[in-house]
């Protein structure tokens, strides 16, 4: 396997991926834009590297000839998913991605066809996002395959936010929330859908978020209607409904810019210790109006997760196990992809 490839490996994320290749005795290529944070990290882990954008066709091209399938880390997704899936498609290369993105989903669900004619595997959210929620899902439809609605909901003990998800956050300020009705997308005033969320050890509010399984749960499932809610709390409802009233100045892409120059100051990521004491409780319900079934499950922190997954599926890539073409995690591998990771089972 060491014809893998990440790019955007020295970001917070990244990082843990390739520890967990290195664990593996795995030695990945690895790329990315920032030619000395790249180098330096190479040069740590006695690494090959390569410094390009993805909007460098050529030497993006030239890069993923040197492997069979990319990781690929380097976000906001909806701003580089589109180049790096173009040159994966021209070098025949699988691509892997750690987005949640719902938009991105859809963008690359549109090379369903081309890939599957070229045999390659496109799964975009190898990560946390989505491998348990569309796990969760899968399961849950499998159990009553009736059903017509579907509700998920996650949320974080002990966690705190990469700078790279708080960027992704920052791009998607002032919009609405999505969510899926009779199979069509939905938008909802961010913070109005709001409920109670029984996680099994506790409960709590939670609130309707664009979240990428309002796209991949509907491929893996086919269910029509689909809300998404992450936990939060009285505070951060209070503080979403002040910053709405200036939706307009937040929207602004000179704001944007700024958060995101404010964010670059900041820590890329959670230390260690803290992540490590972090996990991640989700909740799914079913319904086909005459019967309800509820599911949960539990996992580590959210990028320790990511690495894990990303790197399991790779692994089953490498060994021939893929399906050709646009792929969830659970259209690929079933629901109990995520039982493979050490601790995590359904209740």
């Amino acid at each position: 396997m060491n014809n893998l490839l990440i790019y955007g490996a020295y970001g917070y994320t990244g990082r843990l991926i390739v520890s967990e290749c290195l664990k593996h005795g795995i030695k990945p290529l690895i790329a990315g834009r920032n030619a000395e944070k790249t180098k330096d990290f190479a040069e740590k882990h006695d690494l090959e590297y390569d410094v390009l954008e993805v909007s460098e066709k050529d030497k993006l091209e030239n890069w993923l000839t040197k492997g069979d399938l990319v990781i690929h880390c380097g976000g906001p997704f909806i701003h580089t998913a589109k180049d790096m899936v173009d040159a994966c498609i021209v070098t025949g290369t699988h691509y892997l991605d750690i987005t949640g993105e719902y938009q991105v989903f859809d963008l690359v669900k549109g090379y369903d066809k081309i890939a599957a004619e070229k045999n390659l595997m496109l799964m975009p959210g190898a990560g946390f996002d989505v491998v348990p929620s569309d796990c969760l899902a899968k399961h849950l439809q499998n159990k009553l395959p009736s059903a017509t609605d579907l509700t998920l909901a996650f949320v974080s003990k002990g966690g705190k936010l990469s700078r790279g998800t708080a960027k992704t956050m920052i791009e998607n300020l002032g919009d609405p929330q999505i969510r899926r009705r009779n199979g069509e997308y939905e938008e909802v005033v961010m913070g109005k859908s709001l409920r109670e969320v029984d996680y099994g050890d506790f409960s709590q509010i939670s609130m309707g978020i664009s979240w990428g399984d309002v796209s991949t749960a509907y491929h893996s499932t086919g269910i029509p209607n689909i809300e998404v809610f992450s936990g939060t709390d009285e505070q951060q409802i209070s503080k979403l409904k002040k910053t709405l009233r200036l939706s307009f100045i937040i929207k602004s892409r000179i704001i944007k810019n700024y958060l995101m120059r404010q964010m670059d100051k900041r820590p890329d990521g959670p230390r260690d210790e803290k992540r490590e004491k972090a996990s991640m409780f989700l909740w799914g319900e079913v319904s086909d109006g005459d019967k309800t079934i509820e599911a949960r499950l539990k996992t580590p922190n959210g990028y320790t997760l990511t690495a894990l997954t990303s790197v399991l599926i790779a692994r089953k890539v490498f060994e021939g196990n893929f399906k050709a073409g646009f792929q969830t995690p659970s259209s690929a591998y079933g629901e109990g992809l995520i039982e493979e990771i050490e601790g995590c089972s359904f209740s």
